[in-house]
Order: C-alpha cells, then sequence, then structure tokens
C-alpha cells in the first residue's frame, strides 16, 4: 500500500515539476532519482510481508500478498531500469518530459492495483488507471502523424474493450450477486448458469485484448509501430507484464473450479496467438514492427501460465517470464532506439562499427527467443512445464515449441545483419559509457535469469 502511495505522490510531483523546471535533463533526473526510491519502499513492502500472507486494505476490495509484492517490486525494477536506458530517448520525443514520466508513475499505480485486486470494481479501476496514460504517451509526438493515429486507435480500441470488460462483470455480477473474487470462487461446475459463462467469456476477451491475444491482437502493430519508441518498449513489457498477472490472478482464484467452461476457449486463443505472431512476424521488414508481432508471440506462451493457473508452477512462471520478457525487451528498444533506420538492413555492419551494441543485441534476442542460458529460455521452460503438468495442453505444447522454431527465424534475421552482411550501420546518436554500462547491466540481468532463475523466486 505504501507503495501505491508514493507512486501516486510522484506523479503529482512530476505534474508540478513540469511547471517549476526547464531543464529536461534535470526533469529525468529527478524521474529517475523518485524511482529509485519507489523501489525502495517496494523492497521495504516486500520484506514487511511475510511469505505466504497478505494485507487487506479498502474493506477487502484489495489484498497485496507476498507473491503481489514480489511481482510489484520487480516490475518497478525493470521501470527503472527502463528509465535509466532510455530517459535520453523520452527527452527527445518532445518538451513536457515531466509530464510523461508522470504518467508512467500513474501508470505503476495501476500496475500495483492489478497485482493485488480482490473484486472486481477494483480490476476495472487498476486496468483503466494503467491504460489511460498510454492512450496519452502512444500520441506524445505531435509532430509525427502516425504517432497521433497510432493514440487514436488505442483510444478507440482500448475503449471498446472496457465496454466489453464492464459488460462480463455486470454478467457476474447477476449470476453471483457479488463483484468479490472469493464470492465468485464460489461457482461450481454443476450449478454455473449460462449468465456467469457469458460473463467469464466476456472478461476473457477483454483482458485478451489488454495482453494482444489474437484475434484481439489487430492494434498492437499499429500502436507499437505508431507510438514513440521510448514508450513502446514499456507498453510493451511491464504494462503487459501487469496484465498478464490480473488475467491468472482472475482465473486462478475465482474461475478454478468451473474451467471446463472456459479452457477450451482459451486454448483456442493461445493457439492462434502462437501463429499470427509468429508467422507474421517472419514478413515484417523494420525491426520495430517485428518486434510488434513478436510480443503477440510471446503473449501466446504466457497464456500458457494462465491455462494451467492451478499449479504452482504457473505462478512462478509469470514472474520469470514478466522480468526475462521485460528486461530483454527493453534492452532490445534501448539498442533498436540507437540506430538511425530500423529495418533489418539498417542494422547491416554493425558488428564491425559497434561491437558492444551488436553483442548485447544478440544476447536480448537470444533471450527473446528462448535459446539456453539467457532468461528467456527458463521463462519458456516454466510455463511450458505448467502447461505440461494439466495433463490436458500436450497437443498445444507441442504447437508451441513448433511455433517457437519458427520465432528463432525473425530473430536471427537481426543476428545475420549485424554480424554477416556488410554495411554501415548509422547510428541516430553516439553510445556514451553510461549507455554500454547499463546495457552491459541488461545483458548481465538476462544470463543470470538464464542460470539462477530461483533468485526471483524466493519463497513462491
Amino acid at each position: 500500500m505504501k507503495a501505491i502511495i508514493a507512486a501516486t505522490i510522484f506523479g503529482i510531483l512530476m505534474m508540478f515539476a513540469s511547471i517549476l523546471m526547464k531543464d529536461k535533463k534535470a526533469m529525468a533526473n529527478l524521474a529517475i532519482a523518485s524511482l529509485l526510491v519507489l523501489f525502495g519502499i517496494n523492497i521495504w513492502d516486500l520484506i514487511s510481508t511475510p511469505a505466504g500472507s497478505s494485507q487487506a486494505y479498502f474493506n477487502n476490495m484489495l489484498s497485496i500478498s507476498y507473491y503481489g509484492q514480489m511481482f510489484n517490486t520487480l516490475m518497478t525494477g525493470c521501470t527503472l531500469l527502463y528509465a535509466l536506458l532510455v530517459s535520453k530517448e523520452i527527452q527527445r520525443v518532445g518538451a513536457h518530459v515531466a509530464e510523461y514520466f508522470a504518467l508512467i508513475f500513474f501508470i505503476l499505480c495501476g500496475v500495483y492495483l492489478l497485482s493485488g485486486y480482490n473484486n472486481l470494481l477494483m480490476l476495472f479501476i487498476g486496468i483503466e488507471i494503467m491504460s489511460i496514460p498510454q492512450y496519452i504517451l502512444a500520441g506524445s509526438d505531435k509532430r509525427n502523424l502516425k504517432s497521433s493515429e497510432a493514440a487514436l486507435k488505442y483510444f478507440l480500441m482500448g475503449s471498446f474493450s472496457t465496454g466489453i470488460l464492464l459488460m462480463g462483470i455486470t454478467l457476474l455480477y447477476g449470476a453471483t450477486g457479488t463483484f468479490s473474487i472469493a464470492g465468485l470462487a464460489f461457482l461450481q461446475s454443476g450449478t454455473i448458469s449460462m449468465m456467469a459463462v457469458a460473463g467469464i467469456l466476456f472478461v476473457m476477451m477483454a483482458l485478451a485484448f489488454k495482453v494482444s491475444a489474437a484475434p484481439m491482437h489487430m492494434w498492437t502493430p499499429d500502436v507499437y509501430d505508431g507510438a514513440p519508441t521510448p514508450f513502446t518498449a514499456y507498453m510493451a513489457t511491464v504494462v503487459k507484464a501487469a496484465a498478464f498477472v490480473a488475467f491468472l490472478h482472475l482465473f486462478t482464484y475465482s474461475f478454478g473450479n468451473v474451467s471446463h467452461t472456459w479452457l477450451l476457449v482459451l486454448s483456442v486463443i493461445t493457439a492462434l496467438t502462437l501463429f499470427v505472431g509468429n508467422v507474421t512476424a517472419v514478413f515484417q521488414q523494420s525491426v520495430k514492427r517485428m518486434l510488434a508481432y513478436s510480443s503477440i508471440a510471446q503473449a501466446g506462451f504466457m497464456l500458457f501460465a494462465v491455462l494451467a493457473s492451478n499449479t504452482m508452477a504457473a505462478q512462478q512462471g509469470m514472474i520469470i517470464y514478466a522480468v526475462a520478457y521485460s528486461v530483454a525487451t527493453i534492452g532490445i528498444f534501448a539498442v533498436l532506439m540507437k540506430m538511425k533506420d530500423y529495418t533489418y538492413d539498417g542494422f547491416n555492419g554493425l558488428a564491425q562499427k559497434e561491437p558492444l551494441l551488436a553483442f548485447v543485441a544478440t544476447i536480448f534476442i537470444l533471450s527473446l527467443a528462448g535459446i539456453p542460458l539467457t532468461g528467456g529460455f527458463m521463462a519458456k521452460y516454466y510455463v511450458v512445464m505448467a502447461a505440461v503438468q494439466t495433463g490436458q495442453l500436450m497437443w498445444l505444447v507441442i504447437f508451441g515449441l513448433l511455433m517457437a522454431a519458427i520465432s528463432v527465424y525473425y530473430y536471427f534475421r537481426v543476428i545475420i545483419a549485424m554480424y554477416f552482411k556488410q554495411g554501415n550501420a548509422e547510428l541516430s546518436s553516439p553510445v556514451t559509457s553510461g549507455d554500454k554500462f547499463m546495457l552491459i547491466l541488461t545483458c548481465l540481468l538476462v544470463i543470470l535469469l538464464g542460470i539462477a532463475p530461483q533468485l526471483f523466486l524466493v519463497n513462491i
């Protein structure tokens, strides 16, 4: 709870900083210092929450468990890493640097609510607090028509999905007479009504939109491609991870008893997400757009954890996947933002011109592809094992592994361009010693996640 209050205060502080401060670098430094304090507060909250316990607030509408505190701490850490890596790029987006960081703090408030909501109304509030700042950030580059188009598409599609979510919540309330997650848990397979089934499916579709699962993924490529690249990196990582944790939380504690009503539908959505994301990414010529489609494919693997929501491996897998995917994606976007040309040809010969940049980019790509000794491999291992333990999803696991093999092709195109093609890769900005330090640190985190993932699963 302290972290939610602190994030709100820091968001308001950044709003006032935009009035009192004119120097962009000073605004960014203030935001990074505030994120560092917020990270410390999250660690304090985590240490003060015993494993297996939870703390209830607002008449039990919010119940933050040790698992939720761990997720909040890791996502705040990823946000701090993101700010350290791309703060210079955020300063180049426009003049309103403090407002950009204020919106990021408000997004974190939504993330914290989604990790511990105990009521469907709190789920709705958390999603909206997290989503509305994203609509603004997507359209923050006023000099770029694609940015305005991305914001409009995101807002319209997001509003539509919010309506679907509210309809689902209404139907569930009509069927059960409660908004409480614990109350919904009393749904029994023998007595569930069609109204409740419809409510579950409506909520599923709305959450599938938030995590960009097919066929509710149509907004993702245009929004990720049109939005300023620094904000695309954040939308594709921490925000998506928070939506997945909310998805997992609801389907574990409320709908686990009636999994037969939604398991097949979600399995088909997962298969379609894996297929559309991976196959479409193969045909992209822009690395940024390829990463947008690959984020859809990564969502397909994260859905394995939701399908296996009744197992401990699913919760552990969600934590590992959220961190590994976020760190590697923030890293590769940090490299991408240094490039002048976002196409594959723009990476030609990068290894000769900037060997360190090419090396860290390779590590990030290997992690996203799920190659051993990287965090991405362990993330995929945990969620796939969770699905295998259910005993019902072997066909989907095999299909997922085939799709992972396809992903190697489009990920490795970047590595081939950097190391095996001749060219003169142009940078949009010089790579400073500070940039190199942060990229190496991010690279080491990716490797640490691949070698010792249990360090991020203490008492879970």
